[in-house]
């Protein structure tokens, strides 16, 4: 019976064991899978910063590359003067550097969140990785002891049945008259060896049943309860570094808001800079032409037979081109397109083979003409500084040949004087335009009428191959008057240009020579020409002509600008070269 109903009771304890074992496996898999998506998470935030850096880093790679796209060409520099143009481009700048904050929000966020990010994932990784083998050879222990108790529970019960046998049939033979003593008593000792045996193997059975007990106890009360709250404190120490993640990712754009909205603050005073009646100030000052007004057309009397001619004393065209004006500004030639944003505003694009500008409306043409002027005396001073340089540093060799041989410079000094000699030519023939534009100018009559003796008629190779030339140009308006420097009517004519001291001797033997002029031969007529403008004469030399009036030629442009010609009256003197169209 006390065997019983120990086994009665081994056998609930037992069940309670195994059912909370069970309970608890239950649990002990799904926080495992808790973990691990945890850190599937914290992988899947850093993948969200990685792709967040990429999309600042293209973000601020474009707004660079549409600033630079926008960026003024080459050919758009005078359009810098208009405010518009200046604010667009203070505004595109700070634009530029708006992306260049972007590109550090992406930079900090790689540095000092996504590397961490990963370093976290990797440190809990193996964090966990070890809790979780910890805690399965827990439950390989507990498990193993759990079968060494089944195995003990089976001997016992064994030993118990074998027991109960052998003392049910030492009952039967003490019973049994018929039997004799030896067989009895042979029963006897056979029932209490197996008594004796199933009494150890019942205390072996209690011996592991309490040695189970304590390591169930202990495995549920103090082993896995310290491995669960290691991964407890993993995942919220992984939790809490995301918090500080988020948190520090708002921090680092915030750090960049003041030096975005000095950038806001820059385009909006960029805007506020720009001025409408200052650019169309501009456009007014650019584009004046200066041309006076046409005089009054007067009326044709057809009654007076005069059905086929205009009075030309009383039409005066004023020197115009054929550039028709479009949006109220000259556009010369064909109009061009300009795809691009800095085309406010169209601009007078001269003929690139007119180097004084004459293409151009007489104010504008003042203009180009004295930036040129700038420009050259801007060179003559670089170089003069230069030559000066190279004059003490030779001096200095002089002094003291051991730093350097004094004629090592003499070519340098030859080429600069060469190219200061150049740039002053060039200077000059340009303030000789300028002063032709302004009126200032004198015809070079004294100098050519003391040269009639030595060319009194051109030979017949030079008159004939001016005749070809002539003839090989249309008749037909194009371009607006202007003092040419080159001879562009005879092929392969000579085109340098008049020194200044040239022009000096013709101005001051002009007073001698000019009257003689009336006793001398008449020049021979080398050519026809056609007046393409009025030309009023304002100094002594030059003479007047109509619009479409027939000339003599007697004497080619000489490199100056200025061609000798002869009217039907007689009268003889010096006219634009191009203000006439040969015939």
């Amino acid at each position: 019976m006390n065997v019983g109903i120990m086994l009665t009771n081994g056998s609930k304890r037992k069940s309670l064991a195994r059912t909370y074992s069970v309970s608890y496996k239950d649990q002990y898999e799904p926080i495992g899978k808790h973990t691990e998506k945890g850190i599937d998470f914290c992988e899947k935030y850093c993948h969200f910063i990685k792709e967040r850096c990429q999309i600042e880093l293209e973000y601020a790679q474009k707004l660079k590359r549409l600033v630079k796209n926008y960026q003024p060409k080459k050919k758009e520099e005078d359009e810098l003067q208009f405010s518009v143009v200046k604010g667009f481009l203070q505004s595109i700048n700070e634009l530029f550097d708006l992306a260049g904050q972007h590109e550090v929000i992406a930079e900090n966020l790689q540095t000092s969140i996504y590397k961490e990010c990963r370093a976290l994932i990797e440190e809990i990784k193996i964090e966990r990785k070890k809790c979780l083998n910890e805690g399965a050879k827990q439950q390989k222990q507990l498990q193993s002891s759990i079968s060494q108790l089944e195995n003990a529970k089976k001997i016992y019960e064994k030993a118990f049945k074998e027991a109960e046998r052998a003392q049910e049939g030492y009952k039967r033979a003490d019973a049994d008259m018929n039997l004799a003593r030896a067989e009895v008593e042979k029963s006897k000792h056979f029932a209490m060896a197996k008594s004796q045996q199933c009494e150890e193997s019942k205390n072996e059975y209690a011996s592991q049943l309490q040695k189970t007990n304590e390591h169930q106890h202990q495995h549920y009360g103090v082993l896995m309860p310290q491995i669960f709250q290691q991964l407890q404190d993993m995942d919220e120490k992984r939790i809490t570094q995301q918090s500080d993640f988020i948190k520090r990712s708002a921090e680092v754009e915030r750090s960049v808001i003041p030096i975005i909205n000095t950038c806001l603050d820059g385009i909006v005073k960029a805007s506020e800079s720009i001025n409408s009646q200052e650019d169309s100030r501009i456009v007014i000052e650019r584009h004046k032409s200066g041309f006076q007004h046409p005089g009054d057309i007067a009326f044709d009397d057809l009654s007076n037979g005069n059905d086929n001619q205009v009075n030309a004393n009383t039409v005066q065209r004023t020197p115009t081109d054929n550039r028709s004006t479009k949006g109220g500004t000259w556009a010369a030639g064909k109009g061009t397109k300009r795809g691009k944003l800095f085309g406010l505003f169209s601009s007078s694009k001269g003929d690139p083979n007119k180097e004084d500008f004459s293409n151009l409306p007489p104010n504008q043409q003042k203009k180009k003409l004295n930036q040129k002027i700038d420009n050259f005396k801007q060179l003559i001073a670089k170089d003069t500084a230069e030559r000066d340089g190279m004059v003490k540093m030779r001096d200095v060799y002089v002094q003291n040949p051991a730093l350097g041989d004094p004629s090592s410079l003499d070519k340098q000094l030859e080429e600069n004087a060469q190219k200061l000699d150049s740039l002053k030519q060039e200077m000059q023939k340009y303030e000789t335009y300028l002063a032709t534009a302004e009126g200032k100018f004198t015809p070079p009559t004294a100098q050519r009428t003391n040269n009639r003796t030595g060319r009194n008629s051109l030979s017949s190779e030079d008159s004939s191959s001016i005749t070809r030339s002539a003839s090989d140009i249309s008749c037909s308006t194009q371009g607006t008057p202007s003092i040419k420097h080159n001879n562009q009517i005879k092929e392969g004519g000579d085109a340098s240009p008049v020194p200044a001291t040239d022009r000096k001797s013709r101005a001051d033997s002009f007073d001698d020579s000019f009257d003689d002029l009336d006793d001398a031969d008449y020049l021979p007529v080398i050519g026809k020409a056609k007046a393409l403008y009025s030309f009023e004469a304002n100094s002594d030399g030059a003479i007047s002509m109509m619009e479409g009036e027939d000339l003599d030629i007697v004497e080619q442009d000489q490199g100056d600008g200025w061609t000798r010609a002869r009217k039907h009256d007689g009268s003889e003197g010096f006219i634009p070269t191009s203000y006439v169209q040969y015939c």
